[in-house]
């Protein structure tokens, strides 16, 4: 099974774009006048939500008008964030296919069309100009990701001179090795993380400067094993009746500093 096969089996949802709309209609959302802070439950699928992505990118500086690649954008709630509060053009690439076609579905709803787009794609062969983007953004997206040097050798290749890297990524901490079942992974064979020293180093290889780094692990930790998440959002969407083990084991992985959650900025020369 390549790796396109093995993503699409393990994240992938039928009808995913109507069961969204169901549950946020259920809600007591209005469908025809949805705004980013309406759904942002539904579909920020990452530490911390949208006040992750917030803080994200007030620390990275971004402004109106910048060409933002959000890979492994999911849903897309973060890319129409950054466009509806920031300003900014935003390219989303993932490799589920569902994700893609239901981001695609809500960014139209929000009548964001002319700011966000969304296509399937691999993180490992981006399909773009050197130099396409200020800014290459990336929120919990790498942990699949074996190769990691690859990785951000495309990264680099796509930002242009003077352009950012902007990152939210789980990493491996002190304590080995992390708890399963894991949001992203049932067992060891799905996960890479790598310890944060690992991660920098990776990152400063393919070329990029630090400008910012910071463990946010517990300013975004997840709500408490036991606390029942709402009904639309995209944890309980997603992972449905493996949710409840998978918060126990994300609460153990923080505690005992299994995993650390680090969000970082990178500049390009």
């Amino acid at each position: 099974m390549n790796d396109r096969s093995a993503m699409n089996q393990y994240w992938g949802r039928e009808n995913l774009g109507q069961t969204i709309l169901d549950a946020l209609a259920s809600a007591g959302m209005d469908l025809g006048a949805l705004t980013v802070d309406d759904i942002a439950v539904t579909d920020h699928f990452h530490s911390g939500g949208k006040g992750a992505t917030r803080r994200l990118a007030r620390v990275a500086g971004l402004a109106p008008g910048m060409r933002v690649l959000d890979v492994g954008g999911g849903l897309g709630g973060p890319a129409r964030m950054l466009a509806a509060e920031f300003g900014c053009h935003v390219t989303v690439i993932d490799l589920t296919e569902s994700y893609v076609h239901a981001a695609a579905m809500l960014t139209e709803r929000l009548r964001l069309g002319h700011r966000v787009s969304h296509h399937v794609g691999n993180a490992l062969d981006l399909p773009f100009d050197d130099g396409a983007f200020d800014v290459v953004w990336t929120q919990n997206s790498g942990m699949n990701i074996a190769d990691k040097a690859r990785l951000y050798a495309g990264f680099g290749r796509v930002i242009r001179a003077g352009g950012l890297l902007t990152i939210q990524e789980p990493m491996a901490g002190p304590v080995q090795p992390p708890i399963f079942p894991l949001m992203w992974a049932r067992d060891p064979g799905q996960s890479f993380l790598r310890a944060p020293d690992e991660m920098r180093a990776f990152i400063e290889r393919a070329g990029f400067r630090l400008r910012a780094w910071d463990d946010v692990t517990t300013e975004l930790a997840g709500p408490p094993a036991g606390a029942a998440a709402p009904p639309h959002s995209v944890q309980r969407l997603i992972m449905g009746e493996n949710l409840e083990a998978i918060t126990c084991a994300g609460q153990q992985n923080r505690e005992e500093r299994r995993i650390v959650m680090v969000q970082a900025v990178f500049e390009r020369p």
